[in-house]
């Protein structure tokens, strides 16, 4: 399986990093994540950035304020991300990337709020109500910012992506499982 890349999207806590590591492992691709990306911006804007958990920070809230008035800094990581899908062998988590390019094969992963917010919760050892809302405010802003960067349709139609999985009675493991095996299955030319 070379020259193609893989592209994994949904919202916060839905497992995107987990499977992306898992299948970049598998098939020797390089791992690139959107959020990463725009970690290094707002690193580059001053912002002191560290630890995976940095988006739940009050650093990264007055980053998001910032990044709400500066559509830029998400148009910077868009076009850094369609430029390495291009190459092949890349296993990328976006948000945006499946509704900017037809290169890559995509993912859309989902599960409600509530089992995402259980997953973050045990993940970032917080409480179950201080996950919820992030998990509500994640979802409201990114929608908000993506809406105003690309227009009111953006990110409405789940037809982009080749595969759409419901995450909430899968455990991570058993989906990994089963993307490994779909890639493996995939005729790729």
């Amino acid at each position: 399986m070379q020259n193609i890349s893989i592209v994994v999207s949904g919202s916060a806590a839905v497992g995107k990093t987990t499977l992306a590591h898992a299948l970049s492992e598998e098939f020797g691709f390089k791992l690139y994540n959107g959020g990463d990306i725009l970690k290094e911006i707002a690193r580059q804007q001053g912002y002191m950035v560290s630890g995976d958990d940095w988006w739940d920070s009050n650093e990264a809230i007055g980053f998001m304020k910032e990044r709400k008035k500066n559509p830029t800094f998400d148009r910077q990581v868009d076009q850094k991300l369609i430029k390495i899908a291009k190459k092949g062998n890349v296993v990328i988590t976006s948000h945006t990337l499946p509704w900017l390019t037809s290169a890559p094969i995509t993912f859309w992963l989902s599960a409600s709020q509530r089992r995402r917010s259980e997953r973050m919760a045990k993940r970032d050892k917080i409480s179950l109500k201080e996950a919820l809302e992030i998990v509500k405010m994640r979802d409201r802003e990114n929608k908000k910012i993506y809406k105003k960067i690309y227009g009111p349709e953006f990110g409405e139609s789940l037809e982009v992506f080749d595969f759409m999985i419901n995450t909430e009675l899968l455990t991570l493991n058993s989906l990994v499982l089963l993307c490994k095996e779909i890639m493996k299955k995939m005729k790729i030319q």
